[in-house]
């Protein structure tokens, strides 16, 4: 066992779980303040139901053997079941990851990717559903879409892993998954009253703010903490994810202040959030000037994805369509341009790195995968929830307020 890995990685995956508060301050501050804690809530009750199903089956599902053709994990760590926190004599590698950390480390480790994934889907549903169906909907969701999805990429007997596609952090698995989902719910769902009809503004953007930087911060546990060690590749992931960052927060604000003559706060929180996303899938991939350019292309692309909505007259509260659906597409194409086999043997080189076609079409074929069943599976699902047990809080509840009608609590109580 290598300790210094090892402690990296657990340090990781607090960052990554730190990120779920973060989430939950940073949409919680764009909601109106009789909905903040409904948000937090959907936020922190991934951590808890996640944990659960992640422990019992879903790591299984995603990280076992390949029960065949690629689409699967069996159930041999069911209830982690022989994932072991101490090597056998004489081995030299996890025996499930073949990486010198223990098994328990990695399982960890990735249990705050599976647990912050649906969670980035309650940006897209604010205001109007019920908790009651959003714990259902994490739970299962948890188990048939995202078990899945990380097996196909993440896995090595999965079958877009075979294919060659590659996801460095989860611009496949994390941010694809959850925009399709995200898309799938809101048109089950429906709009919020007074959509397009009224003002619905943000009620803290230092709330917005302060979850943005929590965000920032934990990211580098997201990405740099996926080389599984504290090695060159950790600090180029680093690197490149402070740059994507930096870059498209700054690009955001500059298209507001050409666009619309002011600059916002939010506007910057949101544009480095979509460079953090994008720069995810490849962040091990490219280099620092690569990395520039993604985020300059999230920070452009992913604000002008927000018209879409509008257009469509789709009611994608927190704007998780345009962030993260967008981001993610962004950032796993364009490993097919600027990847680079000298800083990761895992990728072929990409087009403007005198790489072929066969990177960019791996990857264009797994953003095709992911965004197609992470969408049907989801409505579905959300569909069935819908019939069963219902979606949406009651008009009047949602006048009211999701704190007051689905927890009986007050974010703000004004006394004398």
């Amino acid at each position: 066992m290598n300790s210094g890995d090892t402690a990296w990685m657990l340090i990781s995956s607090a960052l990554v779980l730190f990120m779920t508060p973060g989430l939950a301050f940073f949409y919680g501050g764009m909601v109106r303040a009789k909905n903040v804690l409904g948000m937090l809530m959907k936020n922190y009750i991934a951590m808890g139901i996640v944990t659960i199903t992640w422990v019992i089956v879903g790591y299984s599902l995603a990280f076992a053997p390949d029960m065949g053709g690629g689409f699967l994990g069996g159930l041999d760590f069911v209830g982690l079941k022989g994932v072991e926190s101490v090597f056998a004599e004489g081995e030299e590698a996890g025996a499930i990851h073949a990486v010198p950390v223990p098994d328990t480390v990695i399982m960890v480790f990735q249990m705050m990717f599976a647990i912050i994934t649906p969670a980035l889907i309650s940006g897209a549903i604010a205001e109007r559903m019920k908790f009651t169906a959003w714990a259902v909907f994490v739970a299962i969701w948890s188990i048939v879409v995202y078990a899945p999805m990380a097996h196909w990429v993440w896995n090595a007997g999965g079958f877009l892993a075979k294919l060659g596609a590659v996801d460095f952090a989860g611009g496949t698995v994390v941010h694809i998954n959850a925009g399709a989902a995200a898309l799938a719910v809101i048109l089950v769902l429906g709009p919020r009253l007074g959509f397009r009809r009224e003002a619905i503004r943000p009620h803290s953007l230092p709330l917005t703010l302060l979850g943005a930087g929590m965000l920032w911060f934990g990211w580098f546990g997201f990405n740099a903490g996926s080389s599984f060690g504290a090695n060159g590749l950790a600090a180029n992931a680093f690197i490149t994810t402070q740059i994507a960052a930096a870059t498209a927060g700054t690009v955001w604000a500059l298209m507001e202040h050409m666009t619309r003559g002011k600059a916002t706060t939010l506007g910057f929180a949101s544009g480095a959030v979509a460079g953090l996303v994008a720069v995810t899938p490849a962040a091990g991939f490219v280099g620092p000037m690569s990395s520039m350019l993604i985020g300059a292309l999230a920070g452009a692309v992913c604000y002008l994805a927000l018209q879409i909505k509008f257009k469509l007259n789709v009611d994608d509260a927190l704007d998780v369509l345009a962030v993260h659906l967008v981001g993610g597409i962004l950032g796993s194409l364009a490993i097919g341009f600027l990847g680079q086999n000298a800083i990761n043997s895992f990728t072929k080189d990409g087009l403007l790195f005198g790489g072929g076609m066969d990177q960019l079409i791996a990857q264009t074929i797994a953003v095709a995968v992911a965004a197609v069943y992470s969408f049907v599976v989801t409505w579905i699902l959300a569909k069935a929830i819908d019939v069963t047990m219902g979606l949406r809080i009651s008009e009047t509840d949602e006048r009211r307020g999701v704190d007051l009608s689905m927890h009986e609590e007050q974010s703000y109580v004004m006394s004398e």
